[in-house]
């Protein structure tokens, strides 16, 4: 699982600065988190190929998480691909994104599927035999969700010693993977447990940006290896924080502390802030495993 931030910063960009977005990486498959302003360009820069972005998730429609949609829409038009397009976001992101493509008559030469998310509760958005997203719906001051994005569960690991042992033959290895137990010719059962060994615990990431703080999403982030959580502000302007329903360091650090969590990444940062250092620092008084964001940061998960 590694992690590509495109942009952490919040409102406008600025020029060392990029507003929200983000690449996981995860089971070999590439997902694209929010779409600020930049976005194509800071995919250069970290090397990442367009033609493996199938899935982009937008949590809200504040013009620093998905302004860079239409135009990162037409540049894969004009790259000819040819693969589906899938776009979750809320509700209007298929007309505010089709108004540009009419207006511009630039409609796409690829199949553009929208999934436009309506929920308050946790919600199942995509799955497949690697890979699960589900909703962390968030308190902001329009509709917004998080992203809880898991591994499945892999299949055991065979025991070679163990079935070499039982002499079982091959083409019963991929049962045997799947969990189920072998019966020998002696109408012996040989439970699955001696013939093979777990498989890794599966990895899991949370995005929470943007949000008040909230401790309702504890439960639905409990125990992941990762959060992201914005933190707009440090505890000596939050006052502000209320009013434009964003969060603190110290707030983010203490919902990581709450729902156990393996690591935490602070991100979101308002600019007005000379040094990041700040925010590490104030999470650190709750949270002991705290990262800073970054434009261009890579995380090896």
């Amino acid at each position: 699982m590694k992690l590509t931030v495109l942009g952490c910063y919040a409102a406008t960009p600025r020029s060392l600065n990029n507003p929200t977005s983000q690449v996981l990486e995860i089971k070999n498959q590439l997902f694209l988190i929010d779409c600020g302003e930049g976005t194509q360009v800071q995919l250069r820069k970290s090397k990442i190929k367009f033609s493996r972005i199938n899935h982009i998730l937008i949590s809200h429609l504040h013009g620093d998480h998905f302004f860079g949609l239409p135009g990162l829409i037409s540049t894969f038009r004009l790259l000819g691909r040819t693969n589906e397009l899938h776009v979750y976001g809320p509700k209007g992101i298929k007309e505010a994104i089709t108004l540009f493509l009419k207006l511009g008559d630039s409609w796409t030469n690829y199949p553009l599927v929208f999934h436009e998310l309506t929920s308050t509760e946790p919600e199942r958005i995509y799955e497949d035999d690697k890979v699960s997203i589900t909703t962390i719906p968030l308190e902001h001051r329009v509709y917004t969700n998080g992203f809880l994005i898991r591994e499945q569960l892999a299949e055991r690991k065979l025991n070679v010693k163990a079935v070499a042992k039982y002499k079982i033959d091959k083409c019963y290895f991929q049962n045997i993977k799947n969990g189920k137990d072998i019966v020998l010719d002696n109408n012996k059962v040989i439970p699955n447990a001696l013939l093979t060994f777990d498989p890794p615990a599966p990895k899991s990431y949370a995005f929470c940006s943007d949000t008040a703080f909230s401790k309702r999403i504890i439960p639905w982030i409990s125990n992941v290896d990762v959060l992201y959580h914005e933190a707009t502000f440090l505890e000596t302007e939050k006052r502000l924080a209320p009013k434009t329903k964003h969060a603190t360091a110290k707030e983010a650090a203490t919902i990581a502390k709450e729902a156990n969590v393996g690591m935490l990444i602070l991100g979101h940062f308002s600019t007005r802030y000379q040094s990041l250092d700040l925010f590490k620092e104030e999470a650190k008084t709750i949270f002991p495993n705290v990262e800073l964001a970054d434009d261009g940061k890579e995380f090896d998960l």
